[in-house]
């Protein structure tokens, strides 16, 4: 009596995602990231020069006033950068959901918390020479006056930029376009910029509107470039606002990673 074998079945599996955040494969995709940018000269061009070119306009706009661009300039240096990150990051990772090369990446055995910490370290990368960029011109060619230590000024501003980036990382995860993508800035942006204490002390808003700003991060970033402002040394309050600054770019790349999607829509 003869039996006969039959091969059995082959399953083909995906790869598990890994677990955990690896150095590896964060730096690689950061590396991905930049080599990627370093072939698009107009968004390299609006990092790096439009903070810039934004506080040359802004001073001699306030030519016959030097210190009413001592008291804003501080502030928008910080704001400045945070917009523009959070456009370029959302729109640059939104392209890349669309043109599915998020999906092919984290179709690998990628996590997400190392695709959103490598996409951070890029952009972060690019903040850096921003914030430097934009604070170097503000401080020692444009006359910004301040009473503190410049590098405490270059802190907030490099803070800042990686909320933007932070920001524009988990607002891309909802946005099915581009043009959503910008369409975020109203809603997410643009009430922090008039609640954050730029036009009119926060205190001297009505209390609800008062209560809303207390929860902004924006809010504590012109509150830290206003200490440095006034103040030579570094206060506790100005550690309470970089603090509170930085573990809210820090909430939200975590978030980022959360809600980050394995396929495209």
């Amino acid at each position: 009596m003869s039996t006969t074998t039959t091969p059995a079945a082959t399953t083909t599996t995906a790869p598990t995602p890994a677990s955990g955040l690896s150095t590896s494969r964060t730096t690689a995709t950061a590396a991905r990231v930049l080599r990627q940018l370093r072939h698009d000269p107009r968004t390299i061009a609006l990092l790096i020069l439009i903070p810039c070119v934004m506080l040359v306009l802004l001073r001699y706009v306030f030519d016959g006033s030097p210190r009413t661009f001592d008291s804003i300039g501080a502030s928008l240096l910080g704001i400045f950068p945070l917009i523009t990150m959070f456009l370029v990051t959302s729109i640059a990772t939104l392209r890349e959901r669309t043109s599915g090369t998020l999906e092919r990446l984290l179709a690998m055995p990628l996590g997400k918390g190392d695709l959103i910490a490598g996409y951070a370290l890029a952009f972060g990368i690019l903040a850096i020479i921003q914030s430097a960029l934009a604070t170097g011109l503000a401080v020692w060619f444009l006359g910004l006056d301040v009473t503190g230590s410049p590098w405490l000024l270059l802190l907030v501003a490099l803070l800042d930029a990686l909320l933007g980036t932070a920001l524009g990382l988990f607002v891309s995860a909802f946005a099915a376009s581009e043009f959503q993508a910008v369409q975020f800035m109203p809603a997410v942006i643009f009430p922090q910029l008039l609640l954050c204490g730029l036009f009119t002390p926060r205190s001297d808003m009505h209390p609800v509107l008062e209560a809303i700003s207390d929860v902004l991060p924006m809010s504590y970033a012109v509150d830290g470039m206003n200490e440095v402002l006034k103040h030579t040394d570094m206060t506790a309050t100005f550690v309470r606002d970089a603090l509170i600054v930085a573990g809210c770019a820090l909430l939200v790349l975590c978030l980022g990673a959360a809600t980050l999607r394995r396929r495209t829509a």
